[in-house]
């Protein structure tokens, strides 16, 4: 059962490019936006990718073509990433309405 984690590895490079600098400095406020930026867009990115490989997966069992368990863990791995973008959208949209909250 083969399991990607370049996903994951490629999430955790960039969070630590956003971090502090060797030497004590801080990355520039320019290039931490950007990073964040991309990294939400790469991982949307993939998740999409994912969803996508599931749908051929799933078209390839219908015609008899893959192996069972191919199907599921491609299916499975869709659902997971569904659900992290779904419970991240649902953390920004809590930090948002916090943000609404606070006084002025």
């Amino acid at each position: 059962m083969a399991v990607n984690m370049n996903g994951g590895v490629a999430a955790y490079q960039a969070a630590a490019r956003m971090g502090p600098k060797p030497g004590g400095g801080a990355a520039p406020a320019g290039n931490a936006v950007d990073t964040f930026a991309g990294l939400v867009k790469d991982s949307l990115k993939e998740a999409v990718a994912i969803g996508r490989h599931s749908e051929e997966m799933t078209k390839q069992a219908i015609k008899g073509e893959a192996d069972l368990r191919e199907v599921v863990l491609a299916v499975n791995n869709a659902e997971n990433a569904l659900d992290t973008v779904v419970k991240v959208r649902d953390k920004v949209l809590k930090s948002y309405q916090e943000i609404l909250k606070m006084p002025i």
